[in-house]
């Protein structure tokens, strides 16, 4: 971790988001791939977006996101200008030209045979490090489309790294890559955040409390989401 006052915080450098603490080659890549995805994402995936307010461009922050397909992390780092890191299985980092390539776009490292205190650690130095998460609290992907269980272990990372939490809603992404594909097929995906809880407010709720407000929040960020892409108005 940086002893700067602003340790690896995203800085605007030219009208660009930067996030300190990236290589050169891994902001690069990470733009590249940005364009190129956003691109085929409207194109093959109608991806479409929607805010109730913008994301904090700087500090540490917990991307709270529903779980439907393997395109949700890519889909979630379309979605907005800030750099997003997401959970990659430690078995990912053995092939070693990919492991380059996940290394750059600042995957964080999960080894699922490790205890949870550690991986938990990971990603509270992350955040306190000024970077934004993402995390998928049902654990897993959706078997049926629809949103599942939330586990609280987000709650906990929140306090210890004093973030705030940007909870998100994911629809459309199943149909696009359900469990049982074996590769994608064309859609239409809508992503819909929602109210981002300030840090201040999360220091004064407990673990239950966290996750009883994001879990209502992600409930009605899903019910817009399946109106909107059906076509009708959203609540």
């Amino acid at each position: 971790m940086s002893d700067s006052q602003e340790p690896a915080a995203d800085k605007a450098r030219g009208g660009t988001t930067v996030t300190a603490g990236h290589s050169r080659f891994g902001r690069w890549l990470y733009d590249l791939l940005w364009v190129l995805c956003r691109t085929l994402g409207v194109s093959v995936f109608g991806f479409r977006v929607r805010f109730a307010e913008p994301l904090p461009q700087h500090g540490g922050l917990l991307v709270v996101s529903s779980h439907q397909s393997h395109l949700d992390p890519l889909l979630l780092g379309l979605a907005t200008d800030r750099r997003l890191s997401t959970l990659a299985r430690s078995s990912l980092y053995r092939f070693k030209p990919f492991a380059a390539v996940i290394t750059a776009l600042d995957a964080v490292p999960i080894d699922r045979n490790a205890s949870m205190v550690k991986t938990m650690k990971s990603i509270i130095g992350r955040l306190r490090d000024g970077r934004a998460v993402v995390i998928f609290p049902e654990g897993t992907r959706t078997a049926t489309g629809r949103l599942g269980e939330l586990k609280s272990g987000f709650a906990l990372m929140a306090k210890k790294a004093e973030v705030p939490i940007a909870p998100v809603a994911i629809v459309g992404a199943y149909e696009c890559w359900p469990r049982t594909s074996l590769l994608p097929r064309p859609g239409r995906i809508r992503l819909e955040f929602g109210r981002v809880i300030p840090a201040s407010e999360i220091a004064r709720l407990d673990e239950r409390e966290i996750l009883e407000l994001c879990t209502a929040q992600i409930r009605e960020l899903d019910a817009n989401a399946r109106r909107l892409r059906a076509g009708r108005g959203a609540t």
